[in-house]
């Protein structure tokens, strides 16, 4: 059964805000402008669904009216045609809003910092964090998103112990927040001789970026230390002190930057990623403390999870949250990761509505 109380308050609040919107007072003041037109942006969908939904129920009444007058057989099967569809067309429309109705995740609209490093594997981790960042790299590309690289530590082979980069995008967060967990794969290394298969892993964490705004950080609770910048292998390749490290002396986390030639550059990217954990970890904090009303867990579990496999011989990708393997694994490593994306996004949906259900 929907909700149409709540329904009808969101079509009330989208009326109000067009009002708003046209307000000299709010026109004249930025802050409440944006947040006034984010808020009907993110109700407009179930809005226009709603109305199409409510014209679709008085068409359906309109039907059943017509067949309880006297026509002739042909008119009467016509009636009973469009009576059909619209039933069908309601079921469809009840069911995506359902959909709509469900809690949003705040951060879903927000770029994305994703940090990938090597675990277990030394060499054959590193190699594999390089393909899963390459894997990102080429999905942002598909979505039209851009990618910058933040901070990274290469290996000679042409891995990365750890690789840090920002993905800006509109609903980054909400397509690649399903990605936080161990990645393991299943591969005969380069190095190995004797063609035995190795398991390695790496680890990925996808935060939303965060503004000042959401999370603040002072000054005076900051440690920042500069250096000169090192290549693989810690040799120095910049003689001048642009590398960047800043201790958040709260929280103990701590962000290196030494991507850019330039310092301040340097100081911006790293701060960037200091305010981004910060927020992840008050997140997570909250999240912990209450755990029982948390939403589903399928895109914001543990971390140390293992999420999924990729299986080189078989050619083979296993995603064991789901329990769905598709063996394509060299188009998904190609950056075709939306088939796991849609169906990770169909599974939190359902648990959403079997808790809306319980409740």
């Amino acid at each position: 059964m929907l909700v149409f109380d709540r329904l009808q308050a969101v079509e009330d609040r989208y009326e109000e805000l067009n009002k708003l919107l046209s307000d000299p007072n709010v026109i004249n003041d930025t802050n409440k402008l944006k947040e006034y037109s984010k808020e009907q942006a993110d109700i407009a969908k179930t809005v226009e669904t709603y109305r199409v939904y409510k014209e679709t129920v008085s068409q359906l009444d309109d039907a059943k009216s017509m067949l309880e007058e006297e026509m002739d057989d042909e008119m009467e099967e016509m009636v009973k045609e469009e009576l059909a569809e619209l039933t069908e067309k309601k079921e469809e429309l009840e069911e995506q809003l359902r959909v709509l109705l469900l809690p949003k995740d705040p951060n879903d609209e927000k770029n994305v910092i994703v940090e990938i490093r090597g675990a277990a594997g030394g060499d054959e981790a590193a190699l594999f964090a390089g393909d899963l960042y390459r894997m990102y790299s080429r999905y942002a590309e598909k979505q039209g998103w851009k990618t910058e690289v933040i901070e990274a530590s290469p290996t000679e082979l042409g891995g990365y112990k750890e690789i840090i980069f920002m993905i800006n995008g509109k609903g980054a967060y909400s397509r690649l927040k399903y990605e936080n967990g161990a990645h393991r794969v299943q591969r005969v290394p380069e190095t190995e001789s004797g063609g035995r298969i190795h398991t390695s892993t790496a680890t990925v964490a996808v935060l939303p970026e965060a503004e000042e705004v959401e999370v603040e950080i002072n000054e005076k609770d900051l440690r920042i230390d500069t250096f000169a910048s090192s290549g693989p292998g810690g040799q120095s390749v910049n003689t001048t002190m642009s590398a960047v490290r800043i201790t958040h002396l709260p929280t103990g986390i701590v962000v290196s930057c030494q991507d850019e030639k330039s310092q301040i550059k340097n100081r911006e990217k790293a701060m960037k990623v200091l305010r981004a954990r910060v927020y992840d970890k008050y997140q997570q904090e909250a999240q912990a403390e209450y755990a029982e009303n948390r939403k589903s867990a399928v895109g914001t579990g543990d971390r140390s999870e293992r999420i999924r496999t990729y299986n080189f011989p078989q050619s083979r990708v296993t995603d064991h949250r789901i329990g769905l393997t598709i063996q394509k694994l060299d188009q998904i490593l190609a950056g075709e990761i939306d088939e796991f994306i849609e169906a990770l996004i169909v599974q939190e949906q359902a648990e959403l509505m079997e808790q809306a259900g319980n409740a």
